[in-house]
């Protein structure tokens, strides 16, 4: 039964880091922990396509004398996909960052229902 299980190792740590990014996201006021959850999921959501592109037995994509069979190579396309995403999500991380200076700059605190009480006066 754990062999069995073994093999879906990172599927489960991917399904776990989502959770925990949801329970963060939804279940916290705090505006940088809810950064942090959303960093989590993206986490998660890298791991997830990075498990999925593994191929047993395959080879980097680079082409090898007498190599010519293509189901021999990893795709490089998620790979490259999930740079792009990490390289998105620093950015992103970046740019929550400054608007959560300016928030908190503004309102004085970084929690949620305190910032939507002050909104509304």
């Amino acid at each position: 039964m754990w062999e069995n299980l073994s093999g879906y190792l990172n599927y489960w740590l991917a399904a776990v880091l989502l959770l925990i990014g949801l329970y963060g996201m939804l279940g916290r006021p705090n505006l940088v922990k809810k950064l942090m959850a959303m960093n989590i999921l993206q986490v998660a959501a890298i791991l997830f396509f990075i498990a999925l592109a593994e191929k047993t037995g395959a080879t980097a994509p680079i082409e090898v004398k007498g190599l010519h069979d293509v189901s021999a190579y990893v795709n490089p396309l998620p790979h490259a996909l999930m740079l792009t995403a990490i390289v998105v999500g620093v950015s992103t991380t970046g740019v929550a960052l400054a608007l959560l200076i300016r928030i908190h700059r503004h309102f004085g605190t970084l929690e949620e229902p305190e910032i939507l009480e002050r909104m509304r006066l």
